[in-house]
């Protein structure tokens, strides 16, 4: 038997409460559900319930600014090892993981499994894909900072990119500049 939208839609509620992921309830079969990670600090998951389906979408990253065709074999590729959700772009060439699956395979291990791919595929390919398709933005960013001596703190991640300013030394572990 085919479950109706909205007890599909009290299953998808209960999981987020059991699993205190913090989430609204813009419509009754709408939610977005916020996934906290350590490199993309929040990941937004729309989860809609429709007649016939779910639908989860999750934005990752805006249009690259460069390297577009290393970005996006990178994720097409990927796209392969993923269960439940693919990335894809948008119009603009944002980049989102999207996924249509059937109301009856709603239940708490399906959500488990497809948030716990979103949130691996978008935290843990965070810095991979802003450094393949942002790279020169975040050396300029280095530069910025260093030249101001501002704090590196949350571009840490992306050391390797850092080329200190004649004169100055970084502590990329503090994310401090000082003078040499």
């Amino acid at each position: 038997m085919i479950p109706t939208p909205s007890a599909v839609a009290d299953t998808i509620a209960r999981y987020l409460a059991a699993n205190e992921i913090e989430n609204e309830r813009p419509e009754d079969t709408t939610f977005v559900a916020v996934l906290t990670g350590d490199h993309r600090l929040k990941t937004n998951v729309s989860i809609v319930v429709g007649d016939h389906s779910v639908s989860i979408n999750a934005f990752i990253v805006r249009n690259p600014d460069e390297n577009h065709e290393a970005v996006y074999a990178w994720l097409l590729k990927r796209n392969r090892r993923m269960y439940g959700v693919s990335y894809a772009i948008d119009h603009l060439g944002d980049v989102y993981l999207v996924g249509k699956v059937s109301l009856t395979s709603i239940d708490d291990f399906e959500l488990d499994r497809l948030l716990g791919t979103i949130l691996e595929n978008s935290d843990g390919a965070f810095d991979y894909l802003l450094e393949l398709g942002f790279r020169t933005a975040i050396q300029r960013e280095w530069q910025w900072r260093l030249s101001r001596g501002e704090s590196t703190r949350n571009l840490a991640a992306f050391t390797h990119l850092a080329e200190p300013l004649p004169g100055r030394e970084t502590d990329a572990a503090a994310g401090d500049v000082s003078d040499a």
